[in-house]
Parts: structure tokens; sequence; C-alpha cells
């Protein structure tokens, strides 16, 4: 009604907006099966992860067992091991000794978690999403870990794979502070911003046919408002390179 006064709007910058776009075509042709094409949208819910969660590492092994299950990753290629230091890069998301995921022999990745990650285990699955994503993209020889945009690419994957909604809710700081989008003076995050999250889980409620998805309501605030004016905008505009098959 009030479209003339309000006009719809992407919650990114254009350099973030097209690279969101590009991005989700590029998974697209890499994994077709994936939240896009009918895979469950993974919740912090007890219908997700029904299983009682010790903060432990015999929990820890259940939880990350079942986010392989998620994450399409044989769960006997991850080893684990429960570190007590905590150094940090943005929210706990740092791949050297301390924590993180290393490649072992025989295609076996260590997972290093600090205990001070295992509780609460929603926040937990977050972290261990993106590692995962990290196997499914540079250990399995789909990106360089050089690549200007590994670390945001990492975060889409999980979206990508339906667990978006545990990274969005992640709070890390995001900004490189010196990095910029190919070709362009505008800063490049190191990680996803609310924003990005938000537009791009949008492309899946519009791929999905959702104009209100119930999972939505499990965004913090911030995501969910930049989710909302994102799904708005591509209801209202259909302005997205990335295009779902059902709409031509």
């Amino acid at each position: 009604m009030f479209d003339w006064l309000f006009p719809p709007a992407c919650p990114c910058d254009p350099a973030a907006k097209a690279w969101v776009e590009e991005r989700l075509a590029w998974l697209d042709g890499q994994f077709a099966d994936s939240a896009f094409t009918g895979r469950r949208v993974v919740l912090p819910t007890a219908a997700c992860f029904p299983d009682y969660y010790p903060p432990n590492l015999v929990g820890v092994r259940r939880l990350v067992e079942q986010v392989c299950d998620y994450m399409d990753v044989e769960p006997y290629l991850v080893d684990i091991e429960i570190v007590e230091r905590s150094r940090r890069l943005g929210q706990g998301y740092e791949t050297d000794d301390a924590d993180g995921a290393t490649q072992e022999e025989a295609g076996h990745v260590l997972l290093r978690i600090d205990r001070a990650e295992i509780d609460p285990p929603m926040g937990l699955v977050g972290l261990v999403a993106y590692e995962l994503a990290q196997v499914r993209l540079i250990d399995e020889g789909r990106v360089d870990p050089d690549e200007y945009d590994v670390e945001l690419l990492t975060d889409l994957t999980a979206v990508h794979f339906g667990l978006g909604v545990f990274l969005a809710n992640l709070r890390r700081d995001w900004d490189s502070r010196h990095a910029h989008w190919p070709g362009t003076r505008v800063y490049k995050p190191e990680y996803m911003t609310p924003a990005m999250f938000g537009y791009a889980l949008a492309h899946l409620a519009w791929f999905r046919d959702e104009a209100e998805p119930a999972w939505a309501d499990h965004l913090r605030w911030d995501a969910r408002g930049d989710f909302r004016q994102g799904l708005r905008f591509l209801l209202k505009t259909g302005r997205s390179a990335y295009r779902p098959e059902r709409l031509g």
C-alpha cells in the first residue's frame, strides 16, 4: 500500500548484494541437494536436535554427528578434541593449533573445540556448521583456502545446507577493517553481516514460496529485520541475479 513512500530496498550494499547472488548460484552448481531444493531448514529445536546433550565430549560427539548428517559429512571422518584455552577470531573461529579444523591423514579432520564454546549447545552448532562448511569447500577441493571470500563463502555454505539460522545468530566481529570488494573501495566484511544473512535467507524463503516462514522467528532481531526487508525486496521486485528455477 505504501510502496511509493517506502519502496522495497535490498538490505545489503550493491557489492554485497551482487556477491550473495553470485555465490548462491555457484553453490547451486556445486551442491545440487540443499535447503534451496527441499532439504529441511535446521532450527534450534528439539525436532532438529532431539538427543539429550550433556556438555562433555560424549555430548559434543553426538551433536557433531547430527551436524555432520545435515552437512553430508561422514561422521567417522571427524575427530574431536576439546581444548582448554580460548583464542578467538571474531566469534571462536580460528583454524590453527588453538581451535578450529585441521586436516589429518586419510581424509580425516580434527575438529578442535574450545571448552568455553560447548555450552549452550545451539551456539556450538553454528561453530561446527562453519567448520564442516570449510571441509566441504576446502578439504574437498572446491575452493582455494586463499580465495578472497573464503570466510564469507563458508558462512553462505551453511545457509545453503539449511543451517544459516545458527550462523546468523552468532555474535561475531565481522568487520575486516582493511579489505575491499574487488574493483571497489567498499569495505568487505570478513564474515557475513546480519544484512547479508538476512538477504541470503530471504532468497531461501523466496525460493520455497514462503512469504512468512515460521523458521524466521528463530533469527536474532537484527538478522530477522534484514531478512524481512530482503524478502519484501525480492517479492516486490524480483531483482536478483540468482533466479530459482521455478521463477525462470
